[in-house]
């Protein structure tokens, strides 16, 4: 079971900056695109931390592994990064699947772009950690990711945004490690299905609020 995430902070340049913690029970089975911990294996916990929209570091896997290692946080686990406040986070749930999602929008790109976005674009990122509670085999696990991706794209549609998401988007997705294995991931399968339904629901409405990156509450 992935638990739900905590609220913390960290001082960072003279800042007290949020960052979302979820702990795991149990070690979970997992799948992520994020700088830390991405890719498939068992994980112990994820972090989604803020950071100023003037973040240039090129290390963010050291950065977020420093993070977590002043949480206290032991053996494998899953960084995030985001511009947006992390205390923002919307969560929603369908059919015992669970999705947490911060949603910035400030860079909307279509996937298949004619060419970069343009370097004075706002950056934005819509990070969403899930939890399903079955297990899922590999295969299942990477449709997973896509079906999060389709229902992400669909919410950004209906928003009125010309994109499929931003440029530095990531998803993960927890499941049990041990039990009766589910092959299928797709947005038609058992647990596909729901998750697709709970990624839209809380990037429409995490979405449709005004999403104000962290910075810019200090900066004006």
């Amino acid at each position: 079971m992935l638990n739900e995430p905590v609220l913390t902070t960290r001082p960072e340049d003279g800042w007290d900056i949020p960052l979302l913690v979820w702990r795991a029970d149990a070690p979970l089975q997992a799948v992520s695109s994020a700088p830390l911990g991405g890719g498939i294996g068992v994980r112990r916990w994820v972090v989604n931390a803020t950071v100023p929209m003037s973040y240039h570091r090129d290390d963010p896997a050291d950065h977020l592994a420093g993070l977590a290692d002043r949480l206290g946080l032991a053996g494998p686990g899953i960084g995030l990064l985001t511009g947006v406040d992390v205390a923002e986070v919307v969560a929603r749930a369908d059919t015992g699947v669970r999705v947490w999602a911060t949603i910035g929008l400030g860079t909307p790109v279509w996937a298949a772009a004619p060419a970069p976005a343009a370097p004075a674009q706002r950056v934005g990122t819509v990070n969403i950690v899930a939890y399903v509670p079955a297990a899922l085999g590999d295969a299942a696990l990477v449709n997973a990711v896509a079906t999060a991706t389709e229902a992400k794209a669909q919410a950004i549609w209906e928003l009125g945004l010309p994109a499929t998401g931003t440029p530095t988007d990531a998803v993960t997705v927890l499941c049990p490690a041990d039990g009766p294995v589910e092959p299928y991931g797709g947005p038609r399968s058992t647990w596909g299905a729901p998750l697709a339904r709970a990624v839209h629901a809380a990037v429409r409405d995490g979405g449709a609020a005004s999403c104000v990156p962290w910075s810019d509450r200090w900066t004006g």
